[in-house]
């Protein structure tokens, strides 16, 4: 009976060494992973549980690529693993990578489009974006995108975040403008668009935003000339795309393009960037105190008056202190 014996023995033996394995993967299942520091990799559409293990270990997040596909397999898990790009933590376990890849917890990357931005420069902070694919085939018209902080995904089509920036605008536009003060002279939302790009344009001040829509608001019911300097530099700038390379003279302003508002009255006929939601509230909410006239103060803000003869006081008040400044820096 040597033979039930040895028999009996190698089944015990059998069991033993079963029973080590599985204990052996249940460690290597629950335990601490090997990665040494956060690591984020991009899990592709369409791939087996194995591709994926064999992906996972190479960036050195598993050890064992084979027990992972097993504990997958094993759990149900294999094939509810969702693509996408994840951030894996230090020494993660295989069942946190694979609860991770469960989840869905995918990376999500943000893009702040700043107030103020044309449509070229938009286009140009898209197309520089990570993670996103495709091509911008048709630029958003200008003043058509909501300067805010966008969140997306690996793999997005830039023309869809494209798409979604214009169209937090669009219901940002209509909000505001159905709130809008009574007897405006802007026929429509794009005008107000258009006033708004002009008064972002102008000042990054909270406090002179209205102010300043009251200046252009006046002046546009009485059919006076706007004369403001961004859209004359939007009109000789290619639409922003190049620089001026100068201050803007007086030659400048004779020069005739659709933009320059010294020599054309109303308003131009497109906005001359991308306004943010505090410049659209202010284009339709003016502060309107009979002024007709402002420029720049020399410290960031704006001095204004009602009269040419007080405008030509702030003018020389302006060079006076800007000439000071400038014997103050050479000391």
């Amino acid at each position: 009976m040597k033979w039930l014996r040895y028999g009996t023995l190698g089944g015990i033996a059998l069991v033993v060494v079963a029973a080590a394995v599985l204990g052996w993967g249940i460690g290597d299942y629950v335990g601490t992973g090997p990665l040494a520091q956060p690591k984020t990799i991009v899990v592709p559409r369409g791939s087996s549980v194995e591709q994926i293990a064999d992906r996972l270990a190479d960036a050195g997040i598993i050890a064992h690529p084979w027990a992972f596909a097993m504990a997958a397999h094993v759990t149900g898990a294999a094939s509810r693993l969702k693509a996408g790009e994840y951030e894996f933590a230090a020494a993660i376990s295989p069942r946190g990578v694979i609860e991770l890849l469960l989840s869905g917890r995918v990376v999500r990357h943000k893009l702040t489009i700043a107030e103020g931005l044309t449509s070229a420069e938009v286009v140009a902070l898209v197309d520089a974006a990570p993670a996103l694919e495709g091509s911008i085939t048709i630029p958003p018209p200008e003043g058509s995108v909501l300067p805010q902080t966008y969140f997306y995904i690996y793999g997005e089509q830039r023309s869809e975040l494209i798409a979604r920036m214009t169209r937090a605008m669009d219901k940002m536009v209509e909000k505001i403008w159905a709130g809008r003060a009574p007897n405006l002279p802007l026929a429509n939302a794009q005008q107000m668009v258009t006033l708004a790009s002009i008064i972002e344009r102008e000042t990054a001040r909270p406090d002179e935003r209205a102010r300043i829509a009251g200046v252009y608001v006046d002046r546009l019911r009485i059919d006076m000339p706007l004369q403001a300097d961004p859209t004359v530099i939007y009109g000789l700038t290619d639409s922003g795309r190049k620089p001026l390379g100068h201050i803007l003279d007086h030659d400048d302003v004779l020069i005739d393009t659709p933009y320059n508002t010294y020599k054309f009255k109303g308003l131009p006929p497109t906005p001359i960037c991308n306004p943010g939601k505090a410049a659209l509230y202010a284009a339709v909410h003016p502060e309107l105190r009979g002024e007709f006239y402002f420029v720049a103060d020399g410290d960031g803000g704006h001095r204004f008056a009602k009269t040419l003869a007080a405008q030509d006081k702030n003018i020389a008040a302006l060079r006076e202190h800007t000439q000071a400044k400038a014997q103050s820096a050479a000391q």
